[in-house]
């Protein structure tokens, strides 16, 4: 490792000492901050694994029964009883935090009015469960959408953690070190040939 062009001096040493304090009690709170990132990160992805999986699989089956539902019935008069939904969906989007991340935070917010908005004599029941279906569906929908994102976030942070991490560990810590051992070997230098020449100095008196 390249020792740091610096004056070798005992003021040096110190303030290269301090730094190589803070850059070790950084390195520590940085990787034991990555390493909880890590483990949050695992436990989003997981039940994230779990509700697209769900979600896919309930949205597969609403899809599958409306279009059962079309094919039993004329398309246009399924068009027609579903052209003018009954209830408003709304979206309320904030931010939460994360291991100091902020990171989406969304919730559903419904009308409460009629899921159905047509009457029943005009279409089968097999539309009446695909509505129902899709209607569960959409609030694990945003959950999805959270939760991916909140992984995606995570995942870029603990990349620039490990840099950093990986930057005190192989670059900054070893050349301080280096360094800091390269100026105590020229100060034991300095005291030495002070020493000698104090020595012949007394020698000189004494002759």
């Amino acid at each position: 490792m390249a020792v740091m062009n610096v004056n070798p001096t005992r003021m040096e040493m110190k303030r290269l000492q301090a730094r190589l304090r803070t850059a070790t009690r950084g390195h520590k709170l940085l990787k034991d901050k990555t390493d909880e990132m890590i483990r949050r990160f695992i436990e989003l992805a997981e039940e994230n694994k779990r509700l697209r999986e769900q979600t896919e699989q309930e949205l597969c089956d609403a899809l599958n029964v409306f279009a059962e539902a079309r094919s039993d019935t004329d398309a246009r008069v399924t068009d027609e009883a579903i052209l003018m939904p009954s209830r408003h969906i709304s979206l309320v989007c904030g931010k939460r935090r994360v291991m100091g991340i902020d990171v989406p935070s969304m919730e559903v917010s419904d009308s409460g009015g009629e899921l159905y908005p047509y009457g029943f004599l005009t279409v089968t029941d097999k539309l009446d469960d695909s509505l129902r279906g899709l209607n569960n569906v959409l609030v694990k929908l945003v959950r999805l959408a959270e939760t991916e994102k909140t992984c995606n976030m995570l995942a870029e942070e603990i990349e620039k953690n490990k840099r950093r991490v990986n930057a005190l560990e192989n670059i900054m810590i070893p050349q301080l070190t280096e360094t800091i051992r390269y100026i105590k070997m020229k100060l034991d230098e300095s005291e030495r040939a002070a020493t000698v020449r104090l020595m012949k100095v007394k020698d000189i008196i004494n002759k």
